[in-house]
């Protein structure tokens, strides 16, 4: 049983307090001043135990309680003011399992580093009223279109081994660059590395791990529309593939060069839009395929 509600979509933390075989802490408020105090400041920790924001079962913590170690809290963090991003959630489907939604470029799928509160998760849990809801996978914050969403916390686990064991077929479309010199459509394989805190990931040398099959779909005034079809999931990987053919993705802010970080540019979205999932349901057997109501702007109909 967890005490506390969502705040804005957003689960509260949960701590087990751990042994002390040192006897450092005499009281609860000493143990959570020493874990969090160099992010909050132990003043912020101590008004927050003040004001009741520590939570067991049985109700708010005071600071001064006796340390016991397997003993659990929650609480809420502070959020930082985000900026919204201006575009609406879709709802493409809809039922007892599952939420197919059409995530606007920009949004981020779940709740990460600076984006929280603005995020399709918390979204969707605030505008559906299903606080229960979970991805079954993650789509980049920076591309638009499907991403599935659990209803039934018991459900998860069987959409998440479709996205991992790759039994789910992903259609994306983009517009790129059109160059009558490379010959399409083309399978790509490589080998994708990313390392933590660099925006960019890189082409390297060795086995591939990575898959993708890219199609031109047409082209006017020296843009095509892509089909690309991802075999495997790396990071970035699409927009990788297609810098690697001299076909950068339009408006991509990292590849082929990085740009620096400032305010989110809306009127320039990436070009690159997740239009299609197909997969056999694994809790009811049957076929689906879902598709994204969703456009590029740099390609209108």
């Amino acid at each position: 049983m967890v005490p506390l509600p969502q705040r804005d979509g957003i689960d509260p933390v949960r701590v087990r307090l751990p042994a002390d075989p040192d006897g450092a802490w005499a009281t609860v408020g000493d143990h959570l001043v020493a874990r969090y105090g160099g992010a909050l400041g132990a003043e912020r920790v101590e008004a927050m135990l003040r004001q009741g924001r520590f939570v067991a079962v049985e109700g708010p913590v005071a600071g001064d309680e006796p340390y016991g170690a397997g003993r659990y809290l929650w609480f809420h963090r502070d959020f930082a003011a985000e900026q919204r991003v201006p575009f609406e959630i879709g709802i493409v489907h809809r039922d007892e399992r599952l939420v197919v939604a059409d995530k606007p470029h920009f949004l981020a799928t779940t709740p990460r580093g600076r984006h929280i509160t603005e995020t399709a998760l918390a979204r969707l849990r605030r505008e559906l009223g299903l606080p229960e809801l979970q991805p079954a996978h993650r789509l980049d914050r920076l591309t638009a279109g499907l991403a599935l969403f659990v209803v039934r916390p018991r459900d998860r686990g069987a959409y998440q081994t479709l996205f991992r064991d790759r039994r789910v077929r992903k259609e994306y479309e983009a517009v790129a660059p059109y160059d009558p010199e490379t010959a399409l459509p083309v399978t790509v394989r490589s080998r994708i590395e990313k390392e933590r805190g660099v925006h960019a990931a890189r082409e390297v040398a060795g086995e591939p791990n990575s898959e993708s099959r890219i199609e031109l779909l047409e082209h006017r005034a020296g843009l095509g529309r892509y089909r690309l079809l991802p075999a495997t999931g790396r990071t970035h990987q699409l927009r990788v593939h297609m810098n690697g053919l001299g076909l950068p993705i339009l408006n991509d802010p990292v590849y082929p060069v990085v740009r620096e970080d400032g305010p989110e540019d809306f009127a320039r979205p990436l070009q690159l839009l997740a239009r299609a999932l197909e997969f056999t349901d694994p809790l009811t057997g049957r076929e689906c395929r879902f598709e994204s109501r969703l456009g590029l702007s740099a390609w209108p109909p």
